[in-house]
């Protein structure tokens, strides 16, 4: 069996059921596999075939899980796509991975358009869905007519340890790296889900985070479908839109961030909203203050934390019981996963020690797409080692210290600095460039590009601000801007952003801020 499977079971088991719902579309377990299989036998026909990529640069929408089912079927290799992304980035993607057809909301046109002469990609595959699609692209659903609802004849078996997905995660090189997943880590995982959140066929999901993100996919969305519930898909965030879902369709569970939490009290009259069919708000993403987590529970909705990252989905939990009682913590290891917090000799660390939280077990990916150096660093004697710095308490709890490297949260979206600062790094006038996370009310954290000038160079703050613009996603643009002669080193010459967080780590008098 392989991940694809799941969709045709259903369609057997429970075929007049709802799968998802999408606005005012109703999409039962038989119609959706009718439409996996459709999918799945046009792409065999257009030559696409084991262990080939194929990419999706999508909104929230079904026919995101159509292109994955299918994939998954005909043991194809899934590249999901941030469409927040600046062009250079998809580009870097889809090259890295060997993209061979891309399948695209014409939305995006413009982007892939700028990019699409030097893509590894036919012309004749690159397919497109939604209002004013482009003349070079053929249209989904003609594309999906081409092949038969039945189930796809495939020449070879599709098993747990073949490769499902290609989700990218910037590494502290600034660097994108493709994080390879088999079907056997989105069996464990949805496991893990399963259990973790007491999921049911009775269960109906509210699909509102990224379906390109782990959380939105891989904890939120696939986990329903493998038990028989229904997924409400949200195409993007709104805090009364996702208020209202939550009434009109009896919404018992929900995947969301904090920032997203935040916004539906601020921004919208939540006590107006009937919210009493859920039984639970998942949160990952970022760390959630007391305050926020007590305002939720007041009005009857228990929070359950998660932790986790892309290469392994989720690690850690904090049950809704010790949300309050272990504030701060990012909870106990899941079932299907041996997670240990270790000092620099491998030995497990102390209550109150600091060390770095390692992970083993059938969640893991199975390695960084084409980057054996950043494997070998990160996957050693079979224990996937996270980077993140982490305490444990006497009664187990793990509680985070530093997140991966430098890496800050704006949002819910993992930003690294080091992305930016290659990026800024090409400026004709800048000498050196580093950037910090800074609080931030809105957003959570922000982020603060620190700049030394080379000498007789005269930069603002609007042309370092208009340099990125194109060039990265508008929510990695860094919010604050500031100047300096000098950054502290080490003795071989890093920069020491320790120093940097503390010296610049607030906005400061006269500082000028980018606004949003």
């Amino acid at each position: 069996m392989n991940v694809g499977d799941w969709i045709r079971k259903r369609s057997i088991i429970s075929p007049n059921k709802t799968a998802i719902i999408f606005e005012d579309q109703k999409i039962t377990y038989r119609d959706l596999n009718h439409r996996v299989n459709r999918l799945a036998n046009a792409l065999l026909k257009a030559g696409i075939k084991k262990g080939d990529r194929v990419a999706a640069l999508l909104y929230n929408c079904p026919q995101f899980l159509e292109v994955y089912f299918a994939l998954a079927k005909i043991g194809a290799i899934f590249v999901t796509l941030n469409f927040r992304l600046a062009g250079r980035e998809l580009h870097y993607m889809m090259e890295n991975s060997g993209t061979g057809f891309l399948i695209f909301d014409a939305a995006f046109s413009e982007t892939i358009d700028s990019i699409r002469s030097s893509l590894p990609i036919a012309t004749k595959n690159f397919v497109s869905l939604g209002e004013h699609k482009p003349r070079w692209a053929k249209d989904y659903e003609e594309f999906l007519n081409e092949g038969a609802n039945t189930e796809p004849d495939i020449k070879e078996e599709v098993n747990l340890e073949d490769p499902q997905m290609i989700m990218y995660t910037s590494g502290t090189t600034g660097i994108p790296k493709g994080a390879l997943l088999p079907h056997r880590k989105t069996f464990y995982n949805t496991f893990n889900a399963v259990l973790y959140f007491d999921m049911t066929s009775k269960d109906v999901m509210l699909v509102v985070m990224p379906l390109f993100h782990s959380g939105g996919l891989n904890i939120a969305a696939v986990p329903t479908l493998y038990t028989g519930g229904t997924i409400v898909i949200q195409k993007s965030f709104d805090p009364k839109q996702t208020l209202f879902l939550i009434e009109k369709h009896r919404i018992t569970l929900a995947m969301l961030v904090p920032t997203m939490l935040n916004f539906m009290l601020k921004q919208a009259n939540i006590d107006e909203y009937d919210l009493s069919s859920l039984k639970t708000m998942m949160v990952g993403g970022e760390p959630i203050p007391l305050s926020l987590i007590k305002a939720y529970m007041d009005r009857g909705i228990p929070i359950r934390q998660v932790f986790g990252q892309t290469e392994t989905s989720i690690q850690l939990w904090l049950s809704e019981e010790d949300a309050v009682r272990k504030i701060g913590s990012v909870g106990k290891p899941v079932f299907h996963a041996d997670v240990r917090v270790v000092n620099k000799r491998g030995k497990d660390v102390a209550p109150g020690e600091v060390g770095e939280i390692i992970l083993k077990g059938p969640i893991q990916m199975i390695c960084y797409w084409n980057d054996p150096k950043q494997t070998a660093e990160t996957i050693r004697d079979g224990w996937l080692y996270t980077g993140d710095l982490a305490t444990v308490d006497e009664e187990g709890f793990v509680y985070m210290v530093d997140r991966k490297k430098d890496m800050y949260i704006s949002g819910g979206e993992n930003i690294y600095p080091a992305e930016i600062e290659r990026v800024l790094g090409e400026h004709p006038k800048i000498l050196e460039v580093a950037v910090i996370g800074v609080p931030d009310e809105k957003w959570g954290e922000v982020g603060k590009a620190l700049i030394v000038p080379k000498d007789g160079e005269k930069i603002s703050e609007e042309e370092v601000i208009e340099f990125l613009k194109g060039k990265l996603a508008k929510y990695k643009i860094p919010k604050y801007v500031e100047f300096t002669t000098e950054f502290p080193k080490t003795a071989s010459g890093k920069v020491k952003k320790a120093e940097l967080r503390e010296k610049y780590g607030s906005k400061k008098v006269g500082e000028r801020i980018r606004s949003n």
